[in-house]
């Protein structure tokens, strides 16, 4: 994709350049996995263990899950959104949805991610966010407080990360 949009003009392109972060190792997944109480879903974990740990995909690319993203010199609202997630005992909190929440949420917005692992920064406040426990585990769903609610946007990460890859193709030929 890169050789194909070399003036990043895709969204987000400018951001993670089409990079690929190296896979990480089975040991420091697990390890991460045991400091929050949770198994990492599958396709997911796999992504991460055999394909790269960001930031190549959609939005402004993926979230690393081990470290913060390099700093760029200028925070980003992401980089409070992926420190948050990182809070002792947060990721492994129950998903309080069973539904979808359309339509505007606003500030209560915050509690509403307990239970998922940011992925993703579409702009403008709007997150694609991992749900890691339940009934929706490993399904993806977005978050925009402000207009488009918390919903589901895919049933799992590898159909997420893949249209993002095949629309890219259909986009640039």
């Amino acid at each position: 994709m890169a050789a194909r949009d070399q003036e990043r003009s895709r969204f987000g392109a400018d951001t993670h350049r089409y990079e690929l972060a190296p896979a990480l190792p089975e040991a420091e997944i697990r390890a991460f996995e045991e400091a929050h109480g949770i198994d990492l879903p599958a396709q997911y974990r796999s992504f991460v263990a055999e394909v790269g740990n960001g930031p190549a995909g959609p939005g402004h690319g993926l979230m690393p899950l081990t470290v913060p993203r390099p700093k760029t010199g200028e925070g980003w609202a992401v980089d409070h959104e992926w420190e948050e997630d990182r809070l002792p005992g947060r990721l492994a909190e129950p998903f309080p949805l069973t539904e979808p929440l359309p339509g505007r949420i606003g500030p209560s917005a915050c509690g509403l991610t307990r239970g998922t692992l940011m992925l993703a920064e579409e702009g403008c406040g709007i997150y694609v966010r991992l749900i890691l426990n339940g009934p929706r585990k490993g399904e993806v769903w977005q978050i925009d407080p402000d207009w488009g609610g918390f919903v589901p946007v895919n049933p799992g990460f590898r159909t997420w990360y893949t249209e993002w890859l095949q629309r890219g193709f259909v986009h640039e030929s």
